[in-house]
């Protein structure tokens, strides 16, 4: 995981936190969306719900790890999870911003 500092959205006061994800990397998908949505909130990431309730985070790692053919190169998906909005986009962004 790499990670950038936060961006504003647009000229709004909403701010935005990014974080860069190596999808050939060994740590799940799902435990590094849950570890930058606990940073965004200032807290650890065993006190935020668990993420399938937000979302299949099998179906998301599937969605998203590396395919025979190469790695994929479009698509994102959005939900909300623990009062944030998350966009995980297939160059490996995790976008969270306040729901």
């Amino acid at each position: 995981m790499t990670e950038t500092t936060p961006q504003p959205l647009s000229e709004s006061t909403n701010d935005c936190y990014v974080v860069q994800y190596d999808r050939l990397d060994t740590s799940p998908l799902s435990v590094t969306i849950a570890e930058a949505v606990a940073t965004y909130r200032g807290t650890d990431a065993t006190e935020l719900e668990p993420l399938h309730y937000a979302v299949n985070a099998d179906a998301l790692e599937r969605l998203f790890e590396p395919r025979a053919d190469g790695l994929r190169t479009g698509g994102s998906v959005t939900f909300e999870y623990s009062d944030c909005l998350v966009t995980v986009t297939a160059d490996g962004e995790i976008r969270i911003t306040t729901a």
